[in-house]
């Protein structure tokens, strides 16, 4: 079993910042080796895609919307990935979910992912 736990949600003014953190415990060598992955979900919408690298850490991918604004990373020793997010705006509150699939291929589709934390909600006042 591997458990994924958000961290780092809040409420935040327009431009603010956040950082969210995502702890890995468990049977982490099942996905030390795979991709990890952001996604959101708002109320009413469907759950889309934010970010994710390779396991290597070499290759990102962002939402065109998020370019710019969000950077995904990692820290191996603590089993632990961050979503660092500026310049933040009203339509980005959500609720933040992080994902780890087995594959080291970083993937936007949410259904190649087999690991899911619970979510830590994120809320940007105008």
């Amino acid at each position: 079993q591997v458990q994924l736990v958000e961290s780092g949600g809040g409420l935040v003014q327009a431009g603010g910042s956040l950082r969210l953190s995502c702890t890995a415990s468990g049977r982490t060598s099942t996905i030390y080796t795979g991709a990890r992955g952001w996604f959101r979900q708002a109320p009413g919408k469907e759950r889309e895609f934010v970010a994710a690298f390779h396991w290597s850490g070499v290759t990102t991918s962002y939402a065109d919307s998020m370019k710019g604004r969000f950077t995904i990373s990692r820290d191996n020793a603590k089993n632990t990935v961050y979503l660092q997010m500026n310049s933040l705006k009203p339509e980005d509150t959500a609720v933040y979910y992080c994902a780890a699939r087995n594959s080291p291929s970083p993937s936007s589709d949410r259904y190649d992912y087999g690991y899911w934390g619970q979510g830590t909600q994120v809320t940007v006042s105008s």
